[in-house]
């Protein structure tokens, strides 16, 4: 038995919106190729989901418009801040989710990037988008919630 423990996932960025833009289906963990200086950055937490979203090209999933900062020591040969990289999935995974994608009109969108000990992955959602007034009931929802908890413990600290 090896004498490290487990790691905990170590989180870098988070896409908050797309739980708000999208209803997510289902959630799929998957490996991310990176260049060094891509890694360092992310490590520095330099990097932005917001814009990102996944499309299966040629039965591979591909990354775009995610943004990782420039490494400041990797000058001499840079990366690209915008680009798409690869993701790294099951076979029946990628078929699965290109058959969703085509067919069914989801959209496959990326909502957190993390550490798994020294390899970077990246949870990706099937989702499908919600309309406005899904939108402004969840909106209702979460004020309500936020206004209940004040009033518990607005009535907990009068009694103390």
């Amino acid at each position: 038995m090896s004498g490290r423990r487990k790691e905990a996932h170590k989180f870098i960025a988070q896409n908050r919106a797309a739980t708000f833009h999208y209803m997510i289906s289902e959630r799929y963990e998957a490996g991310i190729v990176l260049r060094g200086s891509e890694v360092k950055s992310l490590r520095d937490g330099r990097t932005q989901l917001t814009d990102a979203y996944a499309s299966v090209d040629n039965g591979e999933v591909w990354l775009r418009q995610m943004y990782i900062a420039s490494f400041f020591a990797a000058r001499a040969f840079p990366h690209v801040e915008r680009t798409a990289r690869k993701l790294l999935l099951h076979a029946k995974e990628i078929l699965h989710i290109e058959r969703a994608v085509l067919r069914e009109g989801y959209t496959l969108v990326p909502l957190n990037l993390y550490f798994s000990g020294s390899r970077v992955k990246v949870t990706l959602g099937l989702a499908r988008g919600k309309k406005a007034h899904d939108k402004r009931a969840a909106m209702a929802e979460r004020t309500e919630c936020r206004e209940a908890l004040e009033d518990i413990r607005a009535r907990r600290d009068s009694r103390v």
